[in-house]
C-alpha cells in the first residue's frame, strides 16, 4: 500500500470518527430536548405552590413533597377517572387490533375484484379531519342512546384507517409460500389468519396496540362532547377541570399528569422490542 493511500485512508477513516461523533451528539441533544419536559413535569409536581412561581425556575425543588399526589386524590375522583380512562383505553386497543388484523389479512392476502380501490378509498378517510366526522358521529352514538356510556367514549375508536395500513403492509412481507402450504394442508382463511398470519405479525401488533392505546388514553375532545356526567369522565377530561378561570394549580395538575403519563409508559415499555421491528419492517415487501 502506498503512502497516499494510506493518507487517504486515513482521511476517510478521520472522516468517518467525525460523522459518528456528529451524529450521536445530535441524537443526545435530541434526547435532551425531548426528557426535559418530563423532567420539569415530574419537578413541578413536587414543588409547593409558590415554589411554581419562583424564579429563576428550578429543575429541583429545595422543598421536596408528594403531598400533591395525596391532594388531587382529595381534590375530585382521580382513581375513578383512571379507572374510565383505563377502560375506555383497554377495549378500544383491543377493538383496533382485532378489527384492523381482520381488515388487513383481507386487502394483504384475499383476492376479490376492487379490492385496491377499495383499500385506497379506505386510506382516503385518513385525510378527512376528526372535526369534521365529531357531528356525525355523535348524532349517531345520540340515536343509538350510548351518550355518556362506555360504548359511546369506546365503539368510534375501533375503526382505523392507519392500523389497517399499518398491518396490511406488514402482512406483504410474509411469504406466500406459508399460505400455499396451508392451503394445501387443508387450512381455511380463518385459520391462516389465527394461526399463521397473528403470530408473525407479533411486531406490528405490538406498534398498532402501542399507537392505539396512546391515542384512546389522551383523547380530550371526543369524551369532551359525549360526557356529562362526572362519573364518566376520563383522567384527561378531569384535569382540565383543574384549570381554573384565573388561576391554575400548577403542582397539583402536574401530579395528575404524572399520574396519567404511568400506564402509557409501562405499554411502551411492554411492547417496546416490538414496537421497534414493527417500525422497522412494517414498510417492506416481499
Amino acid at each position: 500500500m502506498g503512502i497516499e493511500q494510506k493518507k487517504k485512508r486515513k482521511r476517510s477513516d478521520q472522516m468517518k470518527f467525525v460523522k459518528n461523533i456528529a451524529f450521536y451528539v445530535i441524537l443526545i441533544l435530541g434526547a435532551v430536548i425531548m426528557i426535559v419536559p418530563f423532567l420539569w413535569m415530574i419537578s413541578t409536581s413536587l414543588k409547593t405552590r409558590g415554589a411554581t412561581m419562583v424564579m429563576p425556575p428550578q429543575l429541583i425543588p429545595d422543598n421536596i413533597t408528594f403531598e400533591n399526589y395525596v391532594q388531587i386524590t382529595e381534590a375530585f375522583p382521580v382513581l375513578q377517572f383512571l379507572g374510565n380512562s383505563i377502560i375506555v383505553a383497554v377495549f378500544t386497543t383491543i377493538g383496533q387490533v382485532v378489527l384492523c388484523s381482520m381488515a388487513a389479512y383481507a386487502f394483504a392476502r384475499l383476492e376479490f375484484r376492487g379490492r385496491d380501490m377499495l383499500f385506497l378509498l379506505y386510506l382516503g378517510t385518513m385525510m378527512v379531519p376528526m372535526q369534521v366526522t365529531m357531528t356525525p358521529q355523535f348524532i349517531l352514538m345520540s340515536y343509538f342512546g350510548w351518550l355518556d356510556t362506555y360504548q359511546g367514549l369506546i365503539m368510534p375508536g375501533v375503526f382505523s384507517a392507519f392500523g389497517t395500513f399499518l398491518l396490511r403492509q406488514f402482512l406483504l412481507t410474509i411469504p406466500k409460500s406459508l399460505e400455499e402450504a396451508a392451503f394445501i394442508d387443508g387450512a381455511s382463511h380463518w385459520r391462516i389468519y389465527w394461526q399463521i398470519m397473528l403470530p408473525m405479525a407479533k411486531p406490528a401488533l405490538a406498534t398498532l396496540t402501542v399507537f392505539a392505546f396512546m391515542q384512546s388514553w389522551n383523547n380530550y375532545l371526543w369524551p369532551l362532547i359525549m360526557v356529562s356526567q362526572e362519573k364518566m369522565m376520563t383522567l384527561p377530561l378531569g384535569l382540565a377541570t383543574l384549570q381554573g378561570r384565573w388561576e391554575t394549580n400548577w403542582n397539583l395538575m402536574m401530579a395528575g399528569v404524572v399520574i396519567s403519563v404511568i400506564p402509557v409508559l409501562a405499554v411502551y415499555l411492554f411492547a417496546q422490542k416490538y414496537f421497534i421491528k414493527g417500525m422497522t419492517l412494517s414498510g417492506l415487501k416481499e
